[in-house]
């Protein structure tokens, strides 16, 4: 199944839908009340299976056009977003970065949540080397501690695409990458999380970037240094990854600070990521 966030009219906030090709449902009218994924999967395996069974049932009568709703964060409010640097040997390489230690972690502050198809201020006063990064997400389905390679698909509840917006400057200037990452709208999820059960591989994914028309990122996610289940394994030891977070796991090469000329992100620019089995997102650069 395919859930992501939705305003159904312009007046009212984001609810829990699910998508069906070009048309959407709200989980409350099947009968499970949960407006936000993280109160989904906050109500555990059951409620997942009886949305699973009323939409097997439903004659599609509740549901709505996706071309008359407003998209929100597929991910609203998770306990906390993480994000894996370096975790592609080739976008190591372009940025000059050691990833030998082991995962290169930080965190994203909540702020930079955005939505398929909004705005992205670009901050001109503080980077002109705004950059874009796809990246495969991946939601935290149950508490995950000291979990073994062999068992750590089986804590994910789903998979989402993520454009990791970086500004450069910053992050080659600071000790930390957090703050350069988490501008206002910088972290665009979406537009969908796509339950584990219809992606058994995740290191079998294509992706890519395309900056208007130009493709700057083209690759699969089986050129992960560390994979999906490998990350969990690691983040899991000693602490408790809790259900709804997020993990980012890392851009494969073609950022734009390795190109030549560099190419950094611009009012007017639009940014489209895309991941086999997930689906497209697309951003829009504007003056922040």
């Amino acid at each position: 199944m395919k859930f992501a966030h939705l305003s159904l009219s312009p007046d009212t906030d984001p609810e829990l839908v699910v998508v069906d090709g070009d048309s959407a449902t709200p989980v409350r009218r099947f009968g499970v009340e949960a407006a936000t994924l993280q109160e989904l999967i906050a109500s555990g395996p059951d409620a997942l299976d009886r949305v699973r069974t009323a939409v097997a049932e439903s004659d599609g009568s509740d549901a709505v056009a996706l071309s008359e709703t407003t998209t929100a964060p597929a991910v609203l409010n998770p306990p906390i977003v993480l994000a894996v640097g370096l975790n592609y040997d080739e976008h190591a390489s372009e940025l000059s970065l050691d990833n030998d230690s082991g995962p290169v972690l930080f965190s994203l502050f909540p702020n930079s949540l955005n939505a398929h198809e909004a705005d992205v201020p670009l901050p001109t006063h503080l980077s002109e080397e705004v950059d874009y990064e796809g990246e495969l997400g991946v939601v935290i389905g149950k508490p995950a501690k000291n979990v073994s390679v062999e068992e750590a698909l089986d804590y994910v509840f789903g998979y989402t695409v993520i454009n990791d917006i970086t500004a450069r400057n910053i992050q080659f200037a600071e000790p930390q990458w957090s703050r350069c990452k988490s501008f206002d709208g910088f972290t665009p999820v979406g537009p969908v999380v796509v339950t584990a059960d219809e992606i058994p591989d995740p290191q079998a994914l294509r992706i890519t970037t395309d900056v208007d028309d130009l493709r700057v990122q083209d690759s699969t996610t089986e050129y992960m240094i560390r994979s999906v289940a490998q990350l969990i394994s690691s983040l899991s030891q000693s602490l408790t990854l809790l259900p709804g977070t997020l993990i980012s796991t890392g851009s494969p090469g073609g950022a734009g600070k390795s190109r030549t000329p560099p190419l950094f992100l611009a009012p007017g620019t639009d940014v489209t990521v895309t991941i086999e089995k997930i689906g497209t997102l697309t951003s829009h650069c504007v003056q922040g």
